[in-house]
């Protein structure tokens, strides 16, 4: 054979050698770049989260107890009154109407009527005094008997809850023997101020702050004419704050009063501590930002941190709770973003010997970064996160960690 047919032919087999090649690299399945997590062990915290605001407990609307010319509050938001010496503001009454019979006989009816309710709030609390009283005592001595290794760390449990029970209602009623004395105040005055033989001397009007706190809002600043009844400023003590959240109904029934919160986005460093006091048991319509007609209830919480660590906050400040409706310390946790539907339940690709491997698992608890898993996988075991549609059974794999 010749020299160049001879260097012809070698030329044609390695050029049939090279698309052979490029045919092979062509065909020859690729990995698929993935990020992985892994099956590990520990706390699992499931919360259900929403939006909530600060409100003063305690709030009193004073109102104008007759019509007539309102002089120019000079008190502003945020300026401290005391209960009985604080003058929130005066007015120049109207004349008044002279009373019929009847009519004098109905406002004597209402002064009665005060006087009674004045009694009944000052019987009740009495009545809860004396109850806090023997909680106190009890309770002082579940102390000393739990120290003593005498009763169960439960009772004395029970018994600080008795007690911190009726510290609240002492201070409910408290509040209530307030209320009934400034009615019966206002019921004397509506008769005093429309008795054809009433004073005669300085028909202004002045009335003090119902109890200790801040002006929370002034409704009304300028001199004007007012009616009977229209609100004038908002009363309550800051350092007596709650939260309230409305949450989705399908959320609240899964909160017990009593559950755990956590206070975030307040603004301040660390997360505040709270616990549930009350899930309200009537729910009502809300829409949401995009239109969707929702059921919401107020889930009321109290602070658990001493006053310092939240003193900035104010009524009707913004934060966000989440309350804790379970919580385990050591479970195996698999992370949330492995997971998808598998038919009936659930699956992840767990990665073995560089290749995607289909495996079903059982969940139990989850959250939205991490889930408890009940079977299925072994603490350690690679998966794949976020599975595209390019991952399937014995996918070859490019991990990245």
């Amino acid at each position: 054979m010749e020299i160049p047919e001879l260097l012809r032919n070698r030329r044609l087999l390695a050029g049939v050698a090279f698309v052979a090649v490029l045919l092979a690299m062509g065909l020859w399945p690729r990995s698929v770049p993935v990020e992985v997590g892994r099956v590990s062990r520990g706390a699992l915290r499931v919360t259900v989260d929403e939006e909530g605001e600060t409100r003063v407990r305690e709030r009193y609307v004073v109102s104008a107890p007759v019509a007539g010319r309102l002089l120019r509050i000079a008190l502003e938001p945020g300026d401290a009154v005391v209960a009985g010496e604080t003058v929130l503001a005066t007015l120049e009454p109207g004349a008044p109407a002279l009373l019929d019979a009847r009519s004098r006989a109905e406002a004597e009816a209402r002064v009665r009527t005060a006087s009674a309710a004045l009694e009944r709030a000052r019987s009740e609390r009495d009545r809860t005094s004396a109850d806090l009283g023997v909680a106190e005592s009890r309770l002082e001595r579940q102390r000393r008997l739990a120290r003593e290794q005498i009763v169960a760390p439960e009772a004395l449990e029970e018994a600080e809850a008795q007690a911190e029970a009726l510290r609240g209602l002492d201070e409910a009623a408290a509040f209530a023997v307030e209320a009934a004395a400034h009615e019966l105040e206002l019921a004397r005055a509506r008769l005093a101020r429309t008795s054809i033989d009433g004073d005669q001397g300085d028909p202004r009007v002045s009335f003090t702050a119902p109890s200790h706190g801040v002006v929370l809002k002034r409704l009304r600043w300028s001199e004007a004419v007012v009616p009977q009844g229209e609100p004038l400023l908002e009363i309550g003590d800051p350092g007596a704050l709650e939260v309230v959240s409305d949450m989705l109904s399908s959320d609240a029934v899964k909160i017990e009063p009593g559950a755990p919160v956590l206070i975030e986005q307040w603004g301040g460093d660390q997360a505040l501590k709270g616990r549930v006091r009350r899930v309200e048991p009537s729910g009502f319509t809300k829409f949401s930002a995009l239109g969707v007609e929702e059921q919401r209830v107020n889930v009321v919480v109290d602070f658990e941190d001493p006053h310092e660590a939240w003193r900035a906050l104010g009524d009707a400040y913004r934060v966000e709770v989440r309350v804790v409706i379970w919580e385990e310390q050591d479970v195996p946790l698999l992370p949330t973003a492995a997971l998808f539907r598998h038919g009936n339940g659930w699956a992840v690709f767990a990665v073995e010997s560089g290749r995607a491997r289909l495996r079903e698992v059982e969940m139990g608890r989850r959250n939205d970064l991490e889930a408890q898993l009940l079977s299925g996988l072994e603490e350690g075991t690679a998966v794949i996160l976020h599975p595209s549609e390019a991952i399937a059974d014995g996918v070859r794999l490019s991990v990245e960690e």
